[in-house]
């Protein structure tokens, strides 16, 4: 026999909790990349500008200190194939720029390499002596800068990430630098470059610290999206619920005044005429059916307040609220049910006490206290305890009344269905009982709730709203 598959309800709260987590882990974690990347590249352009313009800074001074020829630049004579006679630069004059200027750029911070190249590529000066007369390990780049006139700069992140790292004077560390300054003359031509590869190590502390606290902020933003919207979801979702379950309770009641209409007009004339011709049979009987029909009138009145119970519940509450004693509508209910606790050999713990008045409304409130205790009193039929108590709360202005007996009591699941209209574990039970307590204690602004155990009995909790003048 195949059986058929039941689809679970879709969980709007936890689907938009798993997906919305991951939509703001990935937008944060793009957002964080994207940052960190323009972080960093704009913190080694920046680096890399500063080098340009300081070394550029240092070749005019070298210009001015050796009294150059107006129009001449230092780039026109870094190398030393340039005959500097024919320009009108002596020979001493010509070294010791060269010497200052090398001896400049070997002293910038951070230096691990530098070499200085003719416009034809050849490297005519280096920190390694072993590079001298060769041509450059990058000629893409150095073609670039001569092309551009700009500076040219790349991150390596090392070891092993550049084939020059073997003339290095030292091992760097992790992030270091690559430029390729071109020094050009007054007519826009490049006349010899400079490539510096420097490991910035303050620059790299810096931009670590801000790459952390990138990532905090980042971290901390996308935490503090995502609680808010499922703080916000959470309780949407609560309030959907909630009035997912009060429409279905609604319509429920609905469905029993509907009921509750039909049954009414089938069964009250029948009652009545069934419970007439008992009490004429009761008058003419001389005596041995006396309890036969005793027993039959019972029944009938049974019957017709169930059909009571299900055209209260299920209409609007009608009658405005009004101060009542609750003591006296207690003790009247008590005397109403005193021959089934006799009965059923029930003891009855309660003493009259003086108590403020509660807001309700005088049939409500024995209909409600009816309910309570005819559940109290089935739950016991072989005799037991019925404790009745009244403790009022001054300070709040309420006043509660705990109904407790020892029968059967409830289980966790029979505890949570207590209050759903048609749920009964009472044989020939409507299931209607509690629902219309809880509707018109909520219709006064009080409250009821149930704790319960299995074999030890059920304590309910009425709570009224008192009235100012006790």
């Amino acid at each position: 026999m195949k059986m058929a598959l039941v689809s679970k309800p879709f969980n709007l709260f936890r689907w938009f909790s798993l997906v919305s987590l991951v939509i703001i882990v990935v937008v944060a974690v793009l957002l964080g990349s994207a940052a960190t990347r323009f972080l960093m590249r704009e913190s080694i352009d920046r680096d890399a500008m500063l080098s340009a313009q300081f070394i550029k800074s240092i070749a005019d001074v070298e210009v001015i200190h050796g009294n150059f020829s107006p129009g001449l630049t230092l780039g026109e004579f870094l190398d030393k194939r340039v005959d500097g006679a024919r320009l009108g630069v002596s020979h001493e004059q010509l070294v010791k720029s060269h010497e200052e200027f090398f001896d400049h750029i070997v002293r910038l911070p951070d230096v691990l390499l530098a070499n200085v190249y003719a416009p034809d590529g050849v490297v005519i000066w280096s920190t390694n002596p072993k590079l001298v007369g060769g041509h450059s390990l990058e000629r893409a780049k150095l073609s670039e800068a001569v092309k551009s006139r700009n500076t040219v700069t790349t991150e390596h992140h090392g070891p092993d990430a550049c084939p020059a790292e073997a003339y290095f004077m030292r091992v760097p560390h992790s992030l270091y630098l690559e430029s390729f300054i071109p020094l050009v003359d007054s007519r826009g031509e490049v006349l010899s470059i400079i490539e510096i590869y420097k490991e910035p190590v303050d620059l790299i502390a810096r931009m670590n610290r801000g790459l952390v606290l990138l990532w905090i902020a980042t971290a901390v933003g996308g935490a503090v999206i995502y609680l808010s919207l499922f703080w916000f979801v959470r309780h949407a979702s609560r309030l959907v619920d909630d009035q997912q379950r009060q429409l279905v309770e609604n319509e429920t009641l609905a469905l029993l005044g509907e009921m509750s209409t039909a049954v009414a007009h089938s069964l009250r004339n029948p009652l009545a005429s069934i419970r007439s011709s008992a009490e004429l049979a009761l008058e003419v009987d001389p005596g041995p059916l006396h309890k036969n029909l005793g027993d039959i009138i019972t029944q009938v009145d049974r019957m017709s307040k169930w059909v009571r119970e299900l055209l209260l519940s299920a209409r609007p509450l009608a009658g405005d609220q009004e101060p009542v004693d609750l003591t006296n509508a207690l003790e009247e209910t008590l005397a109403a049910y005193e021959p089934q606790i006799r009965h059923a050999g029930i003891e009855v713990d309660w003493q009259t006490r003086h108590a403020p008045k509660v807001v309700s409304h005088p049939v409500l409130l024995q209909q409600l206290l009816g309910s309570v205790l005819s559940n109290a009193i089935e739950a016991m039929p072989r005799g037991g305890r019925l404790a009745i108590c009244l403790e009022p709360d001054t300070q709040r202005r309420l006043l509660t009344l705990t109904v407790s007996d020892t029968g059967s009591g409830m289980s966790p699941a029979m505890l949570e269905m207590a209050f759903k209209p048609f749920h009964t574990t009472k044989r020939g039970g409507l299931g209607v009982g509690l629902v219309l307590v809880r509707k018109i204690v909520e219709r006064f602004g009080g409250a009821v709730s149930i704790d319960s155990r299995e074999n030890s009995g059920t304590n309910v909790h009425l709570t009224f709203r008192a009235t100012a003048g006790g």
